[in-house]
């Protein structure tokens, strides 16, 4: 192809990191990059260099849709970062579908000489290279295990000339490095999810946890972890499956995942079966604790499970080895899974005393009205007293407002006890009627009482005549 422009008499030659040279430094460059955003970054810059261009962009191509990962320009300016923020849709663009369809680099020019597709390549690009100021471009595709993973782009302006073949080889020669370095460094990131991430949960494994203290020891800085396991578990697994098990774990997961991005530099990781963990290293005990705290509350798990958790900190005494902390920090755990246990334990043995008293109170109600005649006040009347007794009182009141609001006494039972200290009066309304009885029961709340009565009531107006 014969350039449009060239170079004037007398210009400086190309750098050394043209021609095979500079494929030879690429490859080095590419071969040491650790991260998908090296090699982006190596390509650009090695693209730009290599073809002598104003510009050059590595890119990524998914769904095809092509992203520009990383530019490298000679002078950026505001047309250079709108194209680092802009992908672009291959059914917008005829030379992007025809290289990811056919795995093939194109060329296209500006020529004003010239009127023919063949010469200038595609219109589409043409135009993008005017737009651009530019008067040559090429592409070519980066083939990842016989996929186009992405494309190198790169632009000349009227200093420099055409883009030809040898430009295009040379460009082939870098995709295919580049293809290599991504599909290395692919492999090591799944190599490194596969020995330190918890397939499950995707937090880190016990290799990571025990990294992450040592690391957080060796800084000198306030060490904590937090051990943490699930209640309810074991429940789950037996009445719903493993796989509703396998979700609560997830779940667990997501919970310490939203600790962790709360906590800057902290580790959460999945040590097997129920057990967790979080260090955290130059945060205090105290800090750490609220954030735990707030988002084990914050975020319930389902079907009744919850978290149990405890933590230990290296403040206030020399802790040398990550274990003596894990086990300081698994012993919390233990005590506040106990202390939960007998809370809940606690709380059903209230429930079932409510649910004794309460069942007496409707018991005794139900036969006192039954028994009655059937007059308002001798339903209400029979009905007091009984719940005054079933409900360990002495006295009860029956009221009536007349329409002024206040209602007044028109019946009262029982004898006033001489101890008053544990006797509440518990009052429910059924317009224009009161009852208020007395109570001593230590079970049952006061509301639990008042809603029971309440019906009873309820049933004693409603079947008076």
């Amino acid at each position: 192809m014969t350039p449009a422009r060239g170079r004037a008499a007398g210009a400086p030659a190309a750098p050394a990191t043209t021609g095979v040279r500079g494929l030879g430094l690429a490859a080095h460059r590419l071969e040491r990059c650790q991260t998908l955003a090296e090699v982006a970054e190596v390509a650009a810059a090695t693209a730009r260099s290599l073809l002598d261009a104003r510009s050059a962009a590595f890119c990524r191509i998914e769904q095809e849709t092509c992203t520009v990962l990383a530019v490298e320009a000679l002078e950026p300016d505001d047309r250079e970062s709108v194209l680092a923020r802009t992908a672009f849709r291959a059914e917008e663009r005829p030379a992007l579908r025809g290289l990811i369809r056919d795995r093939r680099s194109w060329v296209a020019h500006v020529r004003d000489d010239v009127d023919d597709v063949e010469l200038t390549g595609d219109p589409v690009e043409v135009a993008s290279l005017r737009a651009l100021d530019r008067i040559s471009a090429l592409a070519s595709p980066v083939v990842v295990n016989g996929q186009v993973w992405g494309q190198v782009y790169a632009s000349r302006d009227a200093t420099g000339e055409l883009f030809g073949v040898d430009d295009l080889a040379a460009a082939e020669v870098l995709c295919a490095l580049a293809a290599g370095a991504v599909a290395r460094v692919d492999l090591e990131d799944q190599v490194r999810h596969l020995i330190a991430d918890d397939p499950l949960t995707g937090l880190g494994n016990r290799r990571v946890a025990d990294h992450a203290a040592d690391q957080a020891l060796q800084t000198g800085l306030e060490t904590c972890i937090v051990m943490c396991d699930v209640d309810g578990l074991k429940r789950v697994n037996d009445e719903l499956g493993h796989d509703a098990g396998d979700d609560l774990l997830r779940s667990v997961g997501d919970v310490l995942r939203r600790v962790q991005d709360q906590l800057p530099g902290s580790t959460a990781a999945r040590l097997g079966g129920d057990e967790f963990c979080v260090v955290t290293a130059g945060i205090p005990r105290s800090q750490v604790s609220q954030v735990i705290s707030a988002t084990v509350k914050g975020f319930p798990l389902a079907h009744g499970a919850a978290i149990s958790w405890g933590i230990a900190s290296s403040a206030g005494g020399r802790v040398e080895q990550p274990r003596t902390l894990f086990r300081r920090a698994d012993a919390a755990q233990y005590q506040a899974k106990r202390s939960r246990a007998r809370a809940a334990l606690a709380k059903r043995r209230e429930l079932a005393e409510n649910a004794v008293t309460v069942d007496r109170l409707i018991t005794a109600g139900v036969a006192a009205i039954v028994g009655a005649q059937t007059g308002a006040v001798t339903r209400l009347c029979a009905l007091a007293a009984a719940a005054t007794s079933a409900l360990g009182g002495a006295t009860w009141t029956v009221l009536r407002d007349a329409g002024d609001g206040v209602p007044a006494a028109i019946a009262r039972g029982g004898t006033p006890s001489a101890d008053s200290t544990n006797v509440r009066s518990v009052t429910v309304e059924h317009s224009p009627w009161s009852v208020e009885v007395e109570t001593s029961a230590d079970g049952p709340t006061d509301e639990a009482i008042a809603d029971a009565l309440q019906a009873l009531v309820d049933v004693a107006v409603h079947g008076a005549r």
